[in-house]
């Protein structure tokens, strides 16, 4: 499995950055893009990697905030075939609360009417593709999570602390052992894994690839956060986004270089050999 980082928070020379990102995953021969950055940059240097997106085959959206979904509009300019995957919790209703008031932090308003024709919504562990699967999370209590993380979703006249029914974690089947992503990580990265776990537990994780939102956490926060991962026995974490650079380095001292390894725009990660 080939995964190209497309656009994140950091690029080389020659190529775009932003605050979001996206994904293209290769697993033999087939071609799954995992979110569209917050615009059409990822566009942009796919082309300038030499990458063709009117070939892909499926997308996903791993969770319904604009800085994953705001491309869409550009992808689907690209691309005319490929179902758009959704987790069956996700709508145009997620903000983030500044002391007093919420800010929008959610899909572009109107996508989904606009391109519900493209859109396929799911709430159960789903194959997508053989070996590509799709997980929703199943840990209840999630939305404490979201009230720590000052992020609220708004229903109807009520606003409920993100209970993130709309975050989804895309699993890639390889010789070495599954290839879990979850571009922001929400819920926690130890949680995931443990979700993972639950779902295939006869196999390994190889590795976890995503962002593990500690932006805004306190380097305590951040220690402990490193603890409860090394307790997963997770052996590697390729991460960028919104994990932040002080975090990154708090992670890489707690866990290790060998453990943690950063991504950024252009990079390509390889995981396992293609099955036979």
């Amino acid at each position: 499995m080939r995964a190209t980082i497309l656009v994140d928070n950091h690029a080389p020379d020659g190529l775009l950055a932003e605050w979001g990102l996206s994904i293209l995953i290769e697993q033999e021969g087939r071609r799954i893009l995992l979110d569209t950055g917050s615009s059409g940059r990822f566009l942009q240097n796919a082309a300038a990697l030499g990458l063709d997106l009117s070939q892909v085959e499926a997308a996903v959206l791993s969770h319904a905030h604009y800085d994953h979904a705001d491309g869409m509009a550009a992808f689907f300019a690209q691309n005319a075939a490929a179902p758009f995957y959704l987790c069956g919790g996700a709508a145009e209703n997620c903000y983030r609360k500044n002391r007093i008031t919420y800010h929008y932090i959610g899909i572009h308003r109107g996508y989904l009417k606009q391109f519900a024709g493209r859109i396929r919504y799911g709430k159960e562990r789903r194959e997508i593709a053989p070996g590509i699967w799709l997980l929703p999370h199943s840990t209840p209590g999630l939305d404490r999570a979201g009230k720590r993380a000052r992020m609220y979703v708004r229903r109807g006249l009520l606003w409920r602390p993100d209970d993130f029914s709309h975050e989804q974690s895309l699993v890639v089947e390889t010789a070495d052992g599954l290839a879990v992503f979850n571009s922001c990580s929400h819920a926690g990265a130890d949680c995931i894994i443990r979700e993972v776990r639950a779902a295939w537990p006869e196999t390994p994780i190889a590795a976890l690839i995503g962002g593990l939102h500690l932006f805004r956490s306190s380097d305590e926060a951040v220690r402990a956060f490193a603890g409860r991962v090394r307790k997963t026995g997770i052996k590697t974490i390729y991460t960028g986004h919104c994990t932040g650079d002080r975090a990154l380095a708090i992670l890489k001292e707690e866990l290790g270089d060998g453990c943690v390894r950063p991504f950024e725009t252009g990079m390509v990660i390889a995981v396992g050999e293609p099955r036979a």
